[in-house]
């Protein structure tokens, strides 16, 4: 039987975080490339360190001549992420630190497995990919992870807009969330860790700057005298980023995707054109388990899709309500296929997803993001409802 009296935990990092430099980087050159050629395939990889930025990985066009052409943005690119996320720092500023851009051209090994609008069908590799949604909270999301990320996205609000010039670009927050029969009630302990700029910061000065905005994002009621806060518990945090930890694509999948409260494939989504199944199955794997749960099928809902190299079709589709359901699993599982097309052509076609729009999904997470109106996050439209009443 499903716990419904615990306590559950879930961190977030801020865009300033090292790996999350880092996603950024590898999102701005996927962007990049699809706003020039919608088919492109890309798998970029960056790592960051004291004063220096290597970009890495491969990219397909469908004219691969204009890729000496493309390449030479990636340097623009990689240095506007850094200097929007607010890195001036003497040994990471955008201006002064070292990019190597080690981009080269697609496998033809790998091309040949993937098809699509120009004879490639297939998925981009083989794997597992899980979605996930929960009613515990309005965007169908975990609550420990959608408030982690919400302390996180305040901050850098009033950071950027000069409310709060102590505040650095590196951050990391945790909350340990209390569920009483099943529903989040309130928070037992909260971890914030912050970059400051001022050395003669204490500790206390830190929490009481932060302190008001956490409150505001917060549900009421949710802190109380019992809450125990630890904000900057290692005394200062003035070097940071990837000066103070080097960082790489693809190292916060948890932070990604549900904080820990969900099953999770294993592969990352920053860098990767819509072909890999990794990001666009778990894209509409999130898209097919909020719509279950929109639709009043289930209060909890779990899809996993698997996929081979080369293989259009899933192998498998399992669906998982967790003894919440309202209808039967497997009634949701021969329904899925009946509303969508789930094909990378298809995933790609029904949520529009060979757009620029991955860079604003780099940081507080892939998923509980509201749809934009230029087919971002377009994963997160409940559109699906109707469909799946009527197919199951």
């Amino acid at each position: 039987m499903t716990r419904k009296n615990y306590t559950f935990t879930s961190e977030s990092v801020s865009e300033g975080h090292p790996d999350k430099v880092c996603d950024r980087i590898s999102d701005a050159v996927l962007d990049a490339f699809l706003a020039e050629d919608p088919l492109a395939r890309v798998a970029c990889e960056t790592f960051a360190t004291t004063d220096r930025v290597v970009i890495g990985g491969e990219v397909g066009l469908t004219d691969q001549a204009k890729l000496t052409e493309y390449m030479g943005k990636i340097d623009e690119i990689a240095r506007a992420c850094i200097k929007d996320i607010g890195y001036e720092q003497d040994k990471f500023h955008h201006a002064t630190c070292e990019i190597t851009n080690l981009l080269h051209e697609q496998s033809a090994h790998i091309a040949q497995g993937v098809t699509g609008e120009r004879g490639d069908e297939g998925a981009g590799d083989q794997g597992i990919m899980f979605g996930y949604a929960t009613n515990e909270t309005d965007a169908l999301m975990p609550a420990p992870i959608q408030y982690s990320h919400a302390i996180l996205r305040r901050l850098a609000e009033v950071r950027k807009n000069g409310t709060e010039p102590a505040l650095g670009p590196d951050a990391k927050s945790q909350l340990s969330v209390r569920y009483e029969d099943g529903k989040p009630v309130g928070v037992s302990s909260l971890v914030l860790s912050t970059q400051h700029l001022d050395e003669a910061l204490t500790s206390e000065d830190i929490r009481a700057i932060v302190a008001p905005y956490i409150t505001e994002v917060l549900p009421e009621g949710w802190l109380s005298d019992e809450t125990e806060w630890h904000v900057n518990p290692t005394g200062k945090f003035v070097i940071g980023g990837p000066d103070g930890d080097a960082g790489l694509t693809g190292r916060k999948i948890i932070v990604d995707t549900y904080g820990g409260a969900a099953p999770h494939g294993g592969g990352a989504f920053s860098g990767k054109d819509p072909t890999k199944v990794d990001r666009s199955a778990a894209y509409v794997a999130r898209y097919l388990a909020k719509n279950v749960v929109a639709a009043g099928m289930a209060d909890r809902c779990t899809v996993q899709l698997s996929y081979a190299i080369g293989v259009a079709k899933p192998l498998s589709i399992y669906v998982d309500t967790h003894g919440t359901g309202h209808v039967e699993a497997r009634d949701i599982e021969l329904a899925i296929p009946q509303v969508i097309d789930l094909t990378p052509r298809g995933i790609r076609t029904h949520l529009e997803l060979n757009k620029p729009i991955y860079q604003r999904t780099a940081a507080y997470g892939h998923f509980g993001r509201a749809p934009d109106a230029d087919g971002g996050f377009s994963w997160e439209k409940t559109d699906l409802v109707e469909a799946l009443k009527k197919a199951v």
